[in-house]
Parts: structure tokens; sequence; C-alpha cells
């Protein structure tokens, strides 16, 4: 019972520390990931909150992932993009409400600090092993189907996106150059001693050094 819960609050908080680094960087306005560009040039462009756009490609990439894998799509995961979508909306709409025309030292701070966070919060929440992300299923997906390799997927993945985003007038810039190529290794800068965190509240004995 003590460790399912523990591994639920990793679960929350990762996905609560992940939409506030996105939103700091939506804010900050220097660019964010390909993903998260798409989710506000379709905001902007057709309508709808940034947190509804990530609900509604969820439920898309759920279909998609079930139908390349060829298996029942996993329902699971919209728990996780319901969760990111409210949190997103939380942080948009209330939290950071009202914030605009911030000096570029600021937003350059708010760009950095939300690449830490990002990075942060998918550790945390990778702790669960539950309901993943679909976007991360796509790229198992695409792997399995194309028999590359999961950087090849991943970059195939994510360019497409990006010019998909660039089309709907997305936030491209220099935080999504950060994000498309620094964000993997601050998660595996931070994965180990989050990991051990874990371990040790859930009193696991392996420890990864």
């Amino acid at each position: 019972m003590k460790k399912g819960l523990i591994i639920g609050m990793f679960y929350l908080l990762g996905l609560l520390l992940l939409s506030f680094g996105i939103s700091m960087m939506i804010v900050a306005d220097l660019g964010v990931g390909p993903w998260d560009a798409l989710y506000v040039g379709l905001s902007e462009t057709i309508g709808f909150t940034v947190g509804t756009w990530v609900f509604i490609l969820g439920i898309i990439l759920i279909l998609l992932n079930g139908y390349l894998m060829k298996k029942m799509p996993d329902f699971l995961a919209i728990i996780t993009i319901f969760l990111i979508g409210v949190f997103m909306d939380f942080w948009l709409l209330v939290a950071f409400a009202g914030i605009e025309s911030l000096a570029m030292p600021v937003r350059a701070m708010m760009l950095a600090a939300g690449v830490i966070i990002i990075a942060v919060g998918i550790t945390f929440y990778l702790q669960a092993n539950f309901a993943r992300n679909p976007i991360d299923s796509l790229m198992i997906a695409i792997q399995t189907r194309t028999g590359k390799s999961l950087a090849f997927s991943k970059t195939v993945m994510e360019v497409s996106v990006l010019v998909i985003a660039f089309l709907f007038g997305g936030p491209i810039g220099l935080g999504t150059v950060i994000v498309a190529f620094g964000i993997g290794t601050l998660i595996q800068l931070f994965i180990t001693p989050v990991t051990n965190t874990r371990k040790r509240l859930t009193n696991e004995t392996e420890v990864v050094l």
C-alpha cells in the first residue's frame, strides 16, 4: 500500500512539474518543444485551450498507436493526457494569467528553468511505469513498424510534428532547439538520483549507481 502511494505521488508530481515547465516555456515565448508548439498553434489558430488540444491529440494518438501496434489501444493513457491537459490550463489560465511583456533576461531564465523542470518532471513520471504518454508510445510504435532505431523513430516523429506546428504558427524558437537536442541529456542526468530516491522511499534494496 505504501509503495503504491509513493509511486502514485511520483506520477502526479511528475505530471505537475512537466506541465509547469512547459507552461513556463510558453509564457517565456522563446520557443517550446515540437508537440507543445503544435498545441499552442492549434489553440491560437482554431480555438480551444492548450490543455484541450493536449487531450484531443492524445486521444487520436492512443487510437493511432493501437492501430500501428495491432492491439487494443492503451485507454489508461487517457488518465495521463487528461491530467496534463488540466494542469496545463491551470498554469496558463490561472497561475500565469495576465503575465505579458516580460523583459528578455526574465524570459531567458524562464526558458532555462522550464527545460530543467520538464526533465525533472519526466523522470518523476517515468517512475510509475503507468499510463504512458501516448507520444512516448507513438515513438515505440514507429520503431516497431519501421524496424529502425528509437533515435531514428523519435527524430522522424519530432521533425514531422515540428513541420505541422510551423504550419499552424506554433511558437518555434531557441527553446525548440534546446528541447530537441538537450532534454534527453537532462533526463539522463536526473533519472538516477530520482530513481534512487524512489527506491529508498519504497524500501527497495537495489540502488542505481
